[in-house]
């Protein structure tokens, strides 16, 4: 299926809009089209831009010549970069010209963008997503969260992976607002959070919303949602962000799946989430998978998550399958325990792996960060633990540590990275 492009009818129904920061739909169909004048049908173009708005007339200008967009993480050596036919970097202007095609189309079945992995348990592998794998999440999407004509949606997280791609194509197929920064700066998204017209929706990760609520985030108010994923989101977290008058949206994705598959424990629109019943493992299908996707016979991409559905049908993460400790007989999911350690007043954040151990095979350890100032020892982050945890969960080992744990760009836990003492 061939539909207009998603710019181009942006820039027609809406053409004083702001598309991205202060730059309208108009200006940016404009722009976009003196990058495709320049670029061959078919290209694998790498995207080596800073977020912000000369990386959105990239992005759109290749969608508009029919590339394939490679984004490239720049904090990549050469080396490590994959190969491309055109690469777009530094953050030169983009000139507009006198650009006119009856081929400003998306065949939904076409691969528009070639997303690499976050990498947090291997390296990162390419998936290409489909026009029609983001168009379903973009609708999937606002299904779930609904859609506000004026919508302005504040995007920090880096444009390499498929969660700040997904804030520029969702706003695109809206005719709506994406307004990115460059990195996430606690008090200058603070700033944007607290204005009269401040963004309607933020995507965080766990760590920056409690960044955000230690720098005395309040009612914010514009804010419908703060849509969070990339990481365990411990509920003494979602606590703090209801006091403080923030509604949050929980989400659960993956790049195979063009970014969301549940948002507040509820599949998207036409995403169907099934768990195996040997172990609880997340089975995902529907038309935001990409065809890269390893799906099996039934269609259905095994994600290598375990999760389990509450009282209310709701979809809950409890870890990563390939995560699981084998302590004694018994298996322990390292997300579980670190969300319970998080849970304590004092800590920061937490890591949790195995230890091989003589007595039960693998042996739980934590370590911890604590909040700046705070204080507590191993004994009573164990003894927390203790108190909701089952005994076999509990780590036998506690480390306090000054430095922050290993964790990707877009805030997940780089667990093989973790190192005992």
């Amino acid at each position: 299926m061939v539909v207009e492009s998603w710019l181009v009818r942006a820039a027609r129904e809406r053409p004083a809009r702001a598309a991205v920061n202060d730059v309208t739909y108009a200006d940016l169909l404009e722009r976009a089209r003196g990058v495709a004048a320049g670029l061959p049908r078919g290209a694998r173009v790498g995207l080596a831009l800073a977020p912000g708005e000369d990386y959105v007339v990239a992005l759109h200008g290749c969608l508009l010549a029919g590339a394939l967009v490679v984004p490239i993480d720049l904090r990549l050596t050469e080396a490590e970069r994959p190969e491309v036919d055109v690469l777009l970097e530094d953050a030169k202007p983009f000139t507009p010209v006198r650009f006119e095609s009856a081929d400003e189309q998306h065949d939904l079945d076409a691969p528009a963008i070639l997303v690499h992995t976050s990498g947090t348990t291997s390296a990162p592998k390419p998936i290409r997503l489909t026009y029609g794998n983001w168009l379903w999440s973009a609708l999937g999407s606002a299904v779930a969260l609904g859609v506000d004509p004026d919508e302005r949606w504040l995007c920090t997280l880096p444009l390499s992976h498929v969660g700040g791609l997904s804030i520029l194509l969702r706003s695109a197929i809206y005719g709506t607002t994406a307004v990115v920064h460059e990195r996430f700066e606690t008090q200058r998204v603070l700033q944007a959070l607290q204005q009269p017209d401040g963004p309607t929706v933020v995507s965080l990760v766990p760590t920056t919303l409690a960044r955000l609520l230690d720098a005395g985030l309040q009612d914010p108010p514009a804010l419908r949602w703060a849509l969070l994923g990339g990481a365990p989101l411990p509920p003494a977290l979602i606590a703090r962000a209801e006091a403080a008058g923030v509604r949050v949206a929980p989400t659960y994705g993956l790049t195979e799946a063009c970014s969301q598959v549940a948002t507040a424990g509820v599949p998207l629109f036409c995403t169907r989430v099934v768990l195996d019943p040997a172990d609880g493992e997340i089975l995902v299908s529907g038309p935001t998978l990409s065809p890269d996707a390893r799906t099996d016979e039934d269609g259905r991409l095994h994600t290598g998550d375990l999760g389990a559905f509450d009282d209310d049908g709701l979809l809950r993460i409890v870890g990563r399958k390939a995560d699981t400790i084998v302590t004694g007989g018994e298996n322990v999911a390292p997300a579980e325990v670190e969300a319970v350690l998080e849970a304590h007043p004092a800590v920061a954040e937490a890591g949790v792996l195995a230890r091989p151990d003589d007595e039960w095979g693998e042996a739980v350890v934590a370590l911890v960060r604590l909040r700046e100032g705070a204080t507590a020892t191993a004994l009573d982050l164990q003894d927390h633990a203790r108190a909701h945890l089952a005994r076999f969960k509990v780590p036998k080992d506690v480390v306090v540590t000054a430095d922050p744990l290993p964790r990707t760009a877009s805030g997940k836990l780089v667990r093989r990275d973790l190192r005992f003492p």
